[in-house]
């Protein structure tokens, strides 16, 4: 079995995305979309990996000056707009929230100005 490679932790990383992933209510095809997402960018999947070990996020990762806390509060605070709590209820699902951050930072690497203009400026009243 020489010349063999065994990486156990990206297996313990996907399968700790699906069963989030699962709990969450997000799609397969969602799941498939952000690991093609992880496995192309090993700074992403540092990110993943420490998450999924001390669920608190690295936020070594950073593009236009956001990190993925930033991301994840920007999700929260979209959730709040669209139920019109202001406050976090408990139907507030913090996973998905994390899950769409680690998605909206891919978004964000290929179209840095578009969501940095979301980012600071909205969607918009239409959205």
């Amino acid at each position: 079995m020489n010349g063999i490679i065994y990486d156990a932790r990206r297996i313990k990383a996907y399968e700790g995305m699906q069963a989030l992933a699962r709990y969450a209510g997000k799609t397969e095809e969602f799941v498939a979309n952000l690991w093609e997402s992880l496995l192309s960018d090993k700074d992403m999947m540092k990110e993943w990996m420490y998450y999924l070990d001390h669920h608190i996020l690295l936020d070594e990762v950073v593009c236009e000056g956001y990190s993925l806390t930033d991301l994840y509060v920007w999700q929260m605070k979209r959730y709040n707009l669209v139920q019109d709590t202001g406050k976090n209820t408990t139907d507030c699902n913090k996973e998905a929230m994390v899950l769409d951050a680690f998605a909206t930072m891919f978004c964000m690497k290929k179209d840095p100005a578009l969501y940095k203009e979301r980012l600071e400026k909205g969607q918009g009243m239409d959205r």
